[in-house]
């Protein structure tokens, strides 16, 4: 792994003389970023030496408690891990009232350790490195849906689309409105001007299929370079919309009669020249095309929960409501899971329509490239793509609660060798532990009905 040197900090400080301080972050396996905020002064020591952060960072449930079982705590004495700056990732934060920046780090492959292997974007770059080595070179980008909520709940103490520019509340859904992005337009204006700053390929945006419910998509890319984009400019939303007094919202499903909130990837595979080796003039793309796609179904049960990672996430799961619902594929059909969308020929690509909104983007992605991998190695058939209404013609459904998810991941074989069994092992820890609060919290009647309230 290449670690940034210590010239990109020199560069900054020197050009950014008003910055009084530096958060510094990691995402964890839930991709929450986690970190510190540090003084001006201790900047430089990052990038030539290192930051030390406790083991229990990269192992915690989604409360930010200690997961024992996960190996990060008690057995290894939350021993102090290594972590370097990520080479682009240093840059200001206009949102924040004091002068900031942010910087995010990575595990060291030895330094880090034992915290390096549950590190999720080691975990998506030996995936990379991988299909690399087979001479594919994976290119992806990611359409993150949010909602703008009120940052003060209604009369009953639920949450609220935010209020629009001209005093009133969003109540229908406008899907494609005109009007609605313009209502927002101070949110989004200063939205594309951090994504500027940042270097953050922020393209369309789209009123969703909700009151208040937006999409902004990124511009394709190598696909380490596209997740950190994703990440960051998650990050980037949320800190924007509280300067505007909202609240943005990446949950699944926030609310039980309104559509839920996906993470659509999109991904194609380049040769070494960057030659996209699905293009085709046949809207199906290539036979490697069919190939990626056969091995992504073969392989999303087994991924699922890298997807959908939390209780909330399987209530997005419906009928006729633009979200997924089966193994199924088609070609310029967004009643599937895995669409291939029209377009030139030298654009064909898959979009992978099955992520929350709440999925972390580098585990995700990782799961997703595994399953390309593993249908090319396996020379894996899909079977026919689905025509027509792809919900109407379900016989096989993905799995609508978590345990499953859990399940499933655990007694996969091939998911431990792909991802890794030492990142799966700290991972499952923490799903096991979060499961469990959930259900002590909830009771297995309540969760029944939580179940049926999408």
């Amino acid at each position: 792994m290449t670690f940034a040197h210590v010239q990109e900090a020199q560069d900054f400080l020197a050009q950014n003389p008003d910055i009084e301080a530096f958060e510094l972050f990691i995402l964890d396996a839930n991709g929450v970023p986690r970190g510190k905020l540090l003084h001006r002064d201790e900047l430089l020591a990052v990038y030539q030496s290192g930051r030390p952060l406790p083991s229990t960072i990269l192992g915690l449930t989604i409360h930010g408690e200690d997961v024992e079982d996960s190996g990060l705590v008690w057995d290894v004495g939350d021993i102090d891990c290594r972590a370097y700056p990520l080479a682009g990732s240093l840059v200001r934060l206009p949102w924040r009232q004091m002068p900031t920046a942010a910087v995010q780090v990575s595990m060291h492959p030895s330094e880090g350790m034992p915290a390096t292997i549950a590190d999720p974007r080691h975990v998506l770059i030996q995936v990379i490195d991988a299909l690399k080595a087979d001479g594919y070179h994976p290119v992806m980008a990611c359409e993150l849906e949010f909602y703008l909520l009120d940052q003060q709940r209604d009369a009953h103490g639920r949450p609220q689309p935010a209020l629009d520019r001209d005093g009133g509340r969003p109540r229908s859904t406008q899907v494609y409105g005109l009007r609605e992005l313009e209502q927002i337009e101070p949110f989004l204006a200063d939205l594309y001007a951090a994504c500027k700053a940042q270097g953050i390929p922020a393209r369309t945006a789209i009123s969703e299929y909700a009151p208040g419910q937006v999409e902004i998509t990124l511009e394709h890319g190598d696909a380490l370079q596209a997740m950190d984009q994703a990440v960051r400019y998650k990050r980037l939303v949320k800190g924007v919309a509280h300067r505007h007094g909202m609240q943005a919202c990446f949950m699944a499903k926030p609310f039980d009669h309104l559509a839920g909130t996906g993470m659509h990837m999109h991904v194609s595979l380049a040769d070494a020249e960057g030659r996209n080796l699905f293009a085709s003039d046949d809207p199906a793309g290539t036979p490697l095309l069919r190939l990626a796609v056969g091995g992504m179904l073969e392989s999303l049960l087994d991924s699922l929960l890298l997807f959908c990672p939390n209780a909330n996430s399987y209530r997005r799961f419906q009928a006729n409501s633009y979200a997924p619902l089966a193994p199924t594929w088609g070609i310029d059909n967004r009643t599937v899971s895995l669409r291939v969308p029209g377009g030139p020929a030298n654009t064909r690509h898959i979009e992978h329509r099955i992520c929350g909104a709440d999925a972390n983007p580098y585990l995700a992605a990782a799961a997703i490239l595994a399953g390309i991998h593993r249908g090319i190695r396996e020379e894996i058939d899909p079977g026919a793509p689905v025509t027509g209404n792809g919900y109407a013609q379900a016989t096989e459904f993905l799995p609508t609660d978590w345990l499953t998810s859990l399940r499933a991941l655990e007694r996969s074989s091939w998911a431990h060798e792909a991802l890794g069994q030492e990142f799966l092992g700290v991972y499952l820890a923490v799903k096991r532990a979060e499961y469990r609060q959930f259900m002590a919290e909830v009771g297995e009647q309540d969760w029944r009905w939580y179940l049926t309230q999408a």
